[in-house]
């Protein structure tokens, strides 16, 4: 039985007769649109300049043609493949009355020779045929993105923008510290606060102090670092004040709850619930494919291998997943999950840790999404006090 939320094929009866097709090839400089339109033998092609006035006014003129031709148009369905773009034309569209669907980019099969012909023209005729077979309820030719709102897709921004500050800060960290090295300097640590201030104290092993050149580049890194620290604590700031005013149901609930696991923070909860744990995933195998922490066999014949994870989702969720699971060994040594991951690597042999951390990792995320889904608390985790 079908599930309600199921992408990989539409679940809604296609009538070709009156449905107006229609797939965007989507660019930076045009968009390429390609049509099918009941009672019209011809293939529709139109190049547009990226204008959504300048695309519901071609699907309302095909809509037009349509009629002519004696049939009447009852549904527009709408294609285009996720990318640059994002989501607001589907939004922009459907607050229109037209049905838009966004298609996963690895869904679609491509041809595997060695050197294939790739024009727009042949891309959105790919992207016609998957779409059709979609349409009419065939596994196999595509699947489609869930379309965010507008809300959704800001919510996840002060993780993904705290992500990218601490990669920053890592980095000019790491450059002062190459540059440091270079110069024979090792017990300086610029990650300190105090760093400014010690630095024109700072001698080489020869006894020389920093070259000046280097040392202006120093403090311009330093005052980098300082700018990029102060909206790190701004952006967690801003970010506890939200979950205090916010409802205590929906997303904001489910980050509470998470929050309430010892070794579990703010941040690691807040990630989870807004890139996966509140997308209303099926199933438990779909939670697991969605983070990429699923295997990809290798079986032809008599050869049997694993050619490890999949790594096709949410690289984010992943990352953080890993890294969760290695901080729940050290905070929950009594659950069961820990139970599990030392029994099966204990002993000369266990099978890996690296490669088990990653299985439970697995288990880890679905055990959190039963509990924010359900209420289901993981055997034997303990939670925080409440406060």
């Amino acid at each position: 039985m079908p599930q309600p939320n199921d992408l990989s094929r539409s679940l809604v009866p296609f009538e070709q007769d009156n449905t107006l097709v229609a797939v965007i090839e989507l660019s930076q400089s045009g968009w390429l649109v390609a049509g099918t339109v009941p009672g019209v033998d011809r293939r529709p092609l139109k190049k547009l300049d990226p204008d959504e006035q300048a695309l519901l006014r071609l699907l309302l003129r095909w809509q037009d043609e349509a009629t002519r031709a004696g049939r009447t148009v009852a549904r527009i369905a709408v294609a285009y493949e996720a990318g640059r773009d994002g989501f607001w034309l589907a939004r922009w569209l459907r607050s229109r009355g037209v049905e838009v669907h966004v298609i996963h980019p690895t869904s679609v099969a491509i041809s595997r020779e060695h050197k294939r012909a790739k024009t727009d023209r042949l891309d959105t005729a790919m992207l016609m045929r998957v779409f059709l077979g979609w349409l009419r309820g065939e596994r196999g030719h595509c699947g489609m993105v869930a379309v965010p709102s507008a809300e959704e897709e800001d919510a996840k921004r002060p993780s993904r923008e705290r992500e990218s500050l601490v990669g920053e800060r890592t980095r000019i960290v790491n450059r002062m510290k190459g540059a440091l090295a270079r110069l024979g300097i090792r017990g300086f640590k610029p990650e300190l606060r105090s760093a400014p201030k010690g630095l024109g104290t700072v001698r080489t092993p020869e006894g020389l102090p920093i070259p000046p050149n280097t040392l202006e580049e120093f403090r311009r890194d330093l005052a980098r670092l300082a700018v990029v620290r102060e909206q790190i604590a701004a952006v967690e700031q801003a970010r506890l004040e939200r979950l205090e005013q916010a409802a205590k149901t929906g997303p904001h609930a489910m980050v509470r709850l998470l929050a309430s696991i010892t070794g579990v923070g703010v941040e690691t909860a807040d990630m989870l619930v807004q890139e996966v744990l509140s997308r209303g995933l099926r199933d438990r195998r779909a939670v697991a494919r969605y983070a990429g922490l699923t295997g990809s066999p290798d079986e032809s014949g008599s050869k049997r291998r694993e050619k490890g994870l999949a790594k096709s989702g949410n690289a984010r969720v992943r990352r953080g997943l890993i890294q969760l699971a290695w901080r729940f060994l050290m905070f929950q040594k009594e659950s069961a999950l820990a139970q599990w991951y030392r029994a099966r690597t204990a002993g000369a042999q266990g099978a890996r840790k690296t490669t088990m951390i990653v299985a439970l990792a697995r288990k880890l995320l679905i055990a959190l999404w039963r509990m924010v889904t359900t209420g289901e608390v993981p055997h034997g985790v303990v939670l925080r006090p409440a406060a």
